[in-house]
């Protein structure tokens, strides 16, 4: 537990730390009202810095998940878990893209990161997860939370890309959006991340099915979940074919990115396991 605290509050530290470099940097620099923050590189100390905030961050989840190596309890779960994890993604994706794109500091998400790293911290209650212990159970639900994890990073941005979009074209851009990076360069992380999502959605369909009596404890139903993680399946895959195709892009991307992640949220809101998760209650 002393090491999942100082874990945590480490990579709440130096997320707050860098979100504060960057907020003073955009509020000393004039930018426009009418355009996104230009892209910038990467300072040489975030590349050293960010990543051990990411390793803090990533150890503290690991023994919040398995425990400390060696220990041989079963794995645990719980909603701030399960925040933090979706947080660490977005850090962890943020940082790789500093790399393939320039990008300008990002505040508002760094700033969100280090309240959502602290939460394993203020609600530190976690509850076994019954059927841990089998590779089949654990593939699935990691792979099922990191691609639902990464579709709600994906809705969010989307929502972003729209009202940034919107306020351009009124030439009236918010400061709390002045330091998002161009259309363009968001648009590119948006389809990366919904790739990324589809390949681990596919990785949770497909052991759902291999183990759905290890999983579930029951043979594969196609129940109302079932129908719908597959018809979100289904509108991501057409999303991804039409981009690469067509070139689909704008309000289309945006409206099927929000469409696939309605239905995946009625699925794992209808699921009674991920709910009680959710719920903090044993499964």
């Amino acid at each position: 537990m002393a090491f999942q605290l100082i874990a945590h509050l480490l990579a709440a530290v130096l997320y707050a730390l860098l979100g504060q470099h960057y907020w003073r940097a955009y509020r000393s620099r004039p930018l426009g009202r009418n355009t996104l923050a230009p892209a910038e590189p990467a300072p040489r100390w975030l590349v050293a810095v960010l990543p051990l905030g990411l390793l803090s961050q990533g150890a503290g989840l690991y023994v919040g998940l398995y425990g400390t190596p060696g220990s041989g309890g079963p794995m645990q779960f719980s909603f701030a878990l399960s925040l933090s994890l979706m947080l660490w993604m977005a850090v962890l994706m943020y940082w790789l893209e500093s790399f393939r794109t320039r990008l300008g500091g990002q505040p508002l998400l760094l700033f969100i990161a280090a309240l959502c790293a602290l939460a394993p911290v203020l609600f530190p209650e976690a509850h076994p997860l019954q059927r841990a212990g089998s590779a089949g159970f654990e593939l699935h639900f990691l792979a099922a939370m990191a691609a639902y994890s990464l579709f709600t990073l994906a809705a969010l941005h989307a929502i972003f890309m729209g009202v940034a979009e919107r306020q351009l074209h009124r030439k009236d851009l918010s400061p709390a959006l002045a330091s998002l990076p161009p259309l363009m360069t968001m648009e590119s992380m948006l389809f990366r991340m919904i790739g990324a999502g589809f390949v681990l959605l596919t990785a949770a369909l497909v052991t759902g099915v291999l183990f759905s009596e290890t999983v579930f404890g029951r043979p594969l139903t196609f129940d109302h979940k079932t129908v719908f993680a597959i018809a979100s399946w289904i509108i991501f895959a057409g999303l991804l074919l039409g981009r690469w195709a067509r070139g689909w892009r704008g309000k289309v991307a945006l409206r099927w990115t929000l469409a696939g992640f309605a239905l995946l949220l009625l699925a794992y809101v209808g699921s009674r396991f991920v709910a009680e998760v959710i719920l903090h209650r044993a499964v």
